[in-house]
């Protein structure tokens, strides 16, 4: 992937480091890739792993991925309420 032309120099100045996303994926690449098996349907890097079912069903595919709320939660905390965090999360991972 092209870091230089990540557009990281707009989000550095939001705070957000792209390029440094970008490397902390090639520093586990090598070891997430050893916890592969024959279900696994894509390689990493993506938003999602997908992970072919095997079950009666035409194509069943487990679409999977984790994130977080990003500059929410700093903006719950300068506001002192955090009662939306939490859904926010759970949103964005299901």
């Amino acid at each position: 992937m092209d870091h230089k032309n990540s557009f990281s120099a707009s989000y550095a100045a939001a705070g957000v480091d792209i390029t440094a996303g970008y490397r902390a994926v090639e520093l586990m690449k090598k070891h997430v890739t050893r916890t592969r098996n024959a279900g696994c349907l894509d390689d990493v890097g993506g938003f999602g792993g997908c992970f072919g079912l095997p079950t009666g069903l035409e194509e069943p595919v487990l679409v999977s991925g984790t994130d977080g709320c990003g500059t929410k939660v700093k903006l719950a905390i300068l506001m002192n309420r955090h009662d939306t965090i939490g859904i926010d999360c759970v949103a964005m991972c299901v």
